[in-house]
């Protein structure tokens, strides 16, 4: 996303993806329609007379294993790759149309998604992007799982994960602001331990796993690979957070950083965020070092 811009931004055109879902295996088609400035991101189920869901984080539903939304009973699920797709390519307003419960899993990463949106191409829209620009420090911890984010300039994260072999310990840092996202990021892929299969099938969980789209994991070796990066699973795990912290409704500008957490922590943390209003202020443009924000660049009303 080039800094320059900080007009909001859209698709170009339509763009549609088939699959099923990693959790339910249903199958659902989905369509990325371009939506107008300040619209945000929202969802639309078409097989339940287009009822919408915005995603922003008095939406948020179950959390476990993926990360879902609901609004009057009716509930979007596994919403974080694409949602980190949409951050990752600076996308701030698209609607999200669907004709089941959960998104398509895909090939478990965010690549199809970015595939997609760079084949229609992305729209410069003339309202001004509204930053979340940390202003004090807030922190999530449980146990030795800790979560944080703390002003700074661009949008960066650092991410550790400890996990049982063949994973181990395992750091990335990422800022968003270096447009790196599709080649560092994008392609990493979900992971499993195969000794885990029939536990979560039967809790009704991954019956739209398969090895194209999960990294299976023995307690020895990758079962499915080659993988795509030597640390792939932590950079999913940051890949994972972009998308959720996208439910803060609005581009964070400031230093994210986790460790051993997952999807609970990462919205737990948006949530204690945005109730906290001496944390953040809403700002027209990113700051820069030394850079000193204007009345007009500063906003004060979500």
């Amino acid at each position: 996303m080039p800094q320059e811009f900080h007009q909001e931004q859209t698709i170009a055109g339509p763009v549609s993806f088939t699959g099923v879902g990693l959790h339910s295996g249903a199958p659902v088609t989905m369509r990325l329609l371009p939506a107008a400035g300040g619209s945000g991101i929202v969802f639309r189920r078409t097989d339940l007379d287009n009822f919408e869901i915005p995603a922003i984080a008095r939406n948020v539903a179950k959390v476990s294993y993926a990360t879902s939304l609901m609004r009057q009973a009716v509930l979007i699920s596994t919403t974080e790759h694409l949602l980190s797709a949409l951050i990752g390519m600076g996308i701030d307003n698209v609607i999200v149309e669907l004709d089941n419960l959960e998104l398509p899993i895909l090939d478990g990463s965010a690549l199809p998604y970015i595939e997609g949106i760079r084949s229609v191409g992305i729209e410069l829209q003339r309202r001004k992007r509204e930053y979340l620009r940390i202003l004090k420090a807030v922190e999530v911890c449980d146990g030795d799982k800790f979560i944080g984010v703390y002003p700074g300039d661009g949008y960066s994260i650092e991410y550790k994960i400890d996990f049982p072999p063949p994973i181990g310990a395992q750091s990335f840092t990422l800022d968003l602001a270096t447009e790196t996202y599709g080649s560092e990021l994008a392609p990493a892929r979900t992971f499993g331990y195969k000794e885990d299969e029939a536990r979560l099938r039967e809790m009704g969980l991954i019956r739209g796993a398969s090895d194209q789209s999960v990294i299976v994991l023995s307690r020895d070796a990758v079962l499915n690979g080659p993988l795509r990066y030597e640390d792939e699973f932590v950079r999913h795990k940051v890949l994972d957070l972009i998308g959720d912290l996208a439910l803060a409704g609005r581009r964070i500008q400031g230093r994210v950083v986790a460790e051993r957490a997952g999807h609970a922590m990462h919205t737990a943390l948006v949530s204690r965020l945005l109730r906290d209003r001496s944390a953040w202020e809403l700002a027209r443009i990113p700051l820069k070092k030394q850079d000193t924000a204007t009345e007009e660049d500063r906003l004060t009303t979500v």
